[in-house]
């Protein structure tokens, strides 16, 4: 929908003015959402500074440092544009890895640009050393440092400027950024949404509040919470990938597959308009995810067949992860073991992006035989474990420890070991349940406890298997594997009622699909029984 632009047309000179009705931040170039940050730059530049924070509030990064340099080439004095291109330059600030070293140095110059011109209110002052707090001894702190930093200062913003609403609509956003996986009281997400909810009531076209509510609610438990602000955010900014893409963060957590299909199918085609090779591939894989739940193989083949055609992604691990993730969830979600465990790795310089394609082989292998292959895979999963913990990541070295486990787990069990094998696997999905899946992916290759409710149908553990496949649930909902295991689990334990209705679900999970999984053929027979 395009919004009518308008904007307030006087300099803004006392440190804060009283609270106004947000801005029209669209143009002849597509819509943006509504954006209000009174400035005390030329007039005649104020539309175009709207519009680049509404694309910073957005994260369309290239468009957006573009946009607010522009602005400060229209008025050199608009010093308060170089705390866009800097804010800009961080990157993703929930995404853990943060400003790059080559983005850190240009930040760091237009913030002391920004000092150079001098900004005429106090307040435009104040945002630009909050950003600056991130950016200070970048080199010589570890960006957890760097994010409470920028959190704490963006706090201190928002108390001296409480009618100030961007300030606390920024503070909620490095507030919710401090929120780590192993935080399962979500204390940080949930500090931010009490923020933003309040904002929302009086902006809900305010594509920053919209899509910061999506990230605050991005958990297991909450997610729920955030399907207004998902179903918003792609009608509020639809010409911003990101936008497009972010409401299938909820949309996965609930099992939304249809929504998200969608929502990542324009995501993807705006990305590829728009030069955005990142979000592009990151729309893919969710799209992927989606449509593999919905038995919809064709399209997910197609829709990995086109990203890979996709170039010039950045040096970010969005674009590697998704091309290491996309062909292995095609193996997993359509039980292909044997094409699992012939995947060649992608080359990437992100060992726990390497990680996700020898965890495939490793599995695939172990589950169709070849345990000699299964080991050896098994081992490059150790070795990248101990590459990530003496690079001090600890968030990824436990993700690629739950695969080394399941690994070692299945290859057990592949050796007549069944005890060993569920102690294995039953760690992996412990482990699991105690790190939140990041940001950059909809979903592990596959859920340590529903591969557990797996190895305990092999062997012949109905009952505990069942209680596993509903354990998995709760976290992992409406998914086709988690129903089909929870119908043969069901069938398996004599209950015929409770698989009756899990072929049910399947059944009605894949209404839609474009391929004859053999797995619906069974569920339609036993259904109608």
């Amino acid at each position: 929908m395009k919004f009518r632009l308008f904007h307030l047309s006087f300099l803004f000179s006392l440190a804060l003015p009283v609270p106004v009705q947000a801005h029209d931040a669209d143009s002849q170039s597509g819509p943006l959402g509504k954006v209000s940050f009174p400035t005390s730059c030329d007039p005649k530049v104020q539309p175009a500074f709207e519009r680049a924070v509404a694309m910073l509030h957005s994260f369309w990064y290239s468009a957006g440092e573009k946009a607010f340099r522009d602005v400060l080439k229209d008025d050199p004095q608009c010093a308060i544009a170089t705390w866009g291109i800097a804010s800009i330059l961080m990157s993703n600030p929930l995404a853990g890895q943060g400003a790059s070293p080559k983005g850190a140095e240009q930040a760091q110059a237009a913030i002391d640009e920004g000092r150079r011109i001098g900004a005429k209110t106090e307040r435009e002052r104040g945002y630009i050393e909050a950003v600056a707090a991130y950016y200070q001894d970048f080199a010589t702190r570890p960006e957890k440092e760097r994010q409470a930093s920028r959190a704490k200062a963006y706090e201190a913003l928002a108390q001296r400027y409480p009618t100030d609403d961007e300030a606390q609509i920024f503070y909620a956003l490095y507030t919710a950024g401090t929120q780590t996986q192993a935080d399962q009281t979500y204390a940080a997400y949930l500090k931010a949404a009490a923020i933003l909810e309040d904002e929302f009531k009086k902006y809900p076209d305010h594509p920053g509040v919209a899509h910061y509510l999506i990230h605050s609610y991005d958990a297991p438990p909450i997610a729920d919470k955030g399907l207004i602000a998902a179903r918003r955010y792609a009608t509020i900014a639809p010409d911003a990938p990101h936008a497009l893409h972010m409401p299938s963060h909820i949309f996965t957590r609930v099992g939304s597959w249809q929504e998200s299909a969608a929502t990542n199918a324009r995501s993807r085609e705006v990305a590829k308009a728009g030069n955005e090779p990142d979000e592009a591939y990151h729309a893919s894989d969710y799209m992927v995810y989606a449509d593999l739940q919905l038995a919809r193989d064709a399209d997910a083949r197609r829709a990995i067949d086109e990203a890979m055609e996709v170039g010039g992604a950045s040096s970010r691990f969005v674009a590697p992860y998704a091309i290491a993730a996309m062909p292995a969830r095609y193996a997993f979600e359509r039980g292909a073991w044997a094409d699992a465990a012939k995947l060649q790795p992608s080359g990437s310089t992100y060992p726990f992006v390497e990680a996700i394609t020898y965890f495939a082989r490793s599995v695939g292998a172990a589950r169709s035989g070849d345990l000699a292959a299964a080991r050896k895979d098994a081992e490059q999963l150790e070795s990248f474990h101990k590459a990530l913990l003496d690079a001090k990541n600890n968030y990824w070295a436990t993700e690629v420890e739950i695969q080394r486990l399941a690994a070692a787990g299945w290859i057990a069990l592949g050796e007549g070991k069944s005890e060993e094998a569920l102690k294995l696997m039953r760690a992996a999905a412990d482990l699991e349940d105690r790190n939140e899946k990041h940001i950059v992916t909809p979903g592990r290759i596959v859920p340590a406890r529903e591969l557990l409710g797996e190895m305990l149908i092999e062997v012949k553990q109905p009952d505990a298997a069942l209680k596993e496949f509903e354990a998995s649930q709760r976290r992992e909902p409406n998914r086709f594997r988690n129903y089909l295991g929870s119908a043969r689990a069901a069938e398996m334990a004599g209950d015929r009622t409770k698989a009756a209705g899990y072929y049910q679900k399947l059944v009605a999970l894949a209404k839609d699909a474009d391929t004859a999984r053999p797995e619906l053929v069974s569920a339609k027979k036993f259904a109608l029984r």
